[in-house]
């Protein structure tokens, strides 16, 4: 639920100070109160992206997946053996980024190749 809509009705409905109301949100009194006091229906925050480590080596990381992805399932080398490679280009981020990077490729993949998959139809059963 919205952080707006908690405010309000734990300050209107159910009569709780604003002391308390900052202690269970985790917020200062000050927030809480502007809160109250605006007309906004939700705060709106900036959008954050921090740039990531495996941005620099998304085009060569992919292009290896694409690459593997063409060889035969036996010929295909591990992602442990990618994560090697690119860390001999110097990249410094965990095994685990070039896992999430290749599921989310593979995903992109998979839809861009079949965009009627099983996901997107309904079933009529």
């Amino acid at each position: 639920m919205a952080l707006l809509g908690i405010i309000r009705r734990w300050h209107i409905r159910d009569q709780i100070p604003l002391r308390e109301i900052a202690r269970r949100l985790g917020i200062s009194r000050n927030t809480v109160r502007r809160y109250l006091r605006s007309e906004t229906i939700e705060p709106a925050y900036a959008e954050r992206r921090s740039k990531r480590a495996i941005d620099q080596y998304a085009f060569q990381l992919s292009a290896m997946l694409k690459t593997e992805a063409a060889r035969s399932r036996k010929q295909r080398r591990t992602l442990k053996q990618i994560h090697e490679d690119l860390k001999e280009l110097g990249f410094e981020g965990s095994y685990d980024r070039v896992a999430a990077f290749a599921r989310t490729w593979r995903e992109g993949q998979f839809e861009r190749v079949n965009p009627a998959s099983k996901r997107t139809m309904t079933s009529f059963a």
